[in-house]
């Protein structure tokens, strides 16, 4: 283990034992201390992170969404940390389903509210206690969340410029084809055309 590793280790002990109630556990990998929390208990860690000496994580890089849809709690939000004045990163994690708001942490990183709004536009995670959680990628008509893993690829609606009513209009998604997914491996869809090189591969060459 190397020395930055071990640091890492050290301030992720040193933050499971002043969270206790809060960490649920602490690992590091490729020198990255991940830390696994209660999702009631976001505040106050941040909180924490910011204000400890021992800390100062005072900037929120960035925090985003991953879909499980298979565990119960399907959703994790992920806030990434950095504190200049240690030189170091910390990656929060917690888990929610569908139904589970998580307290918004406008308070603590101003920076936070571009970043929930977007995790709420793409995932529908609710963030509680947010001034203005509306959608920030997608138009204000815009159906469902596009990075679910259940989400279509199509989408649900498409959007075109009507030239008989001289404005954009919504309607639902029709696909003159339906989806296909080629692979390119089956000899009924791979390619046909000769490629170079192709020429020299003859049958008497394989004889």
């Amino acid at each position: 283990m190397d020395e930055a590793t071990q640091s890492l280790q050290e301030l992720g002990g040193y933050i499971e034992s002043q969270l206790s109630n809060d960490v649920l556990k602490f690992w590091t990998a490729n020198r990255e201390l991940n830390v696994e929390i209660r999702p009631d208990g976001i505040t106050k860690v941040l909180k924490f992170l910011r204000t400890d000496a021992n800390c100062l994580f005072e900037m929120l890089v960035d925090i985003c969404g991953v879909d499980y849809p298979d565990r119960e709690a399907r959703f994790e939000v992920v806030y990434n940390l950095l504190s200049l004045r240690h030189n170091q990163r910390v990656r929060i994690k917690l888990s929610v389903d569908e139904e589970t708001s998580v307290a918004s942490v406008m308070s603590i990183y101003p920076s936070a509210s571009w970043f929930e709004r977007e995790c709420w536009d793409m995932y529908g995670i609710f963030f509680s206690g947010h001034s203005d959680l509306r959608r920030l990628l997608t138009d204000y008509g815009f159906d469902g969340h596009p990075f679910r893993k259940d989400f279509p690829l199509t989408g649900y609606v498409e959007v075109r410029y009507d030239d008989e009513q001289r404005r954009v209009v919504y309607e639902p998604v029709k696909l003159t084809q339906a989806f296909r997914s080629f692979d390119f491996l089956s000899p009924w869809e791979a390619m046909t055309r000769e490629l170079p090189g192709d020429e020299k591969a003859t049958t008497e060459d394989q004889g």
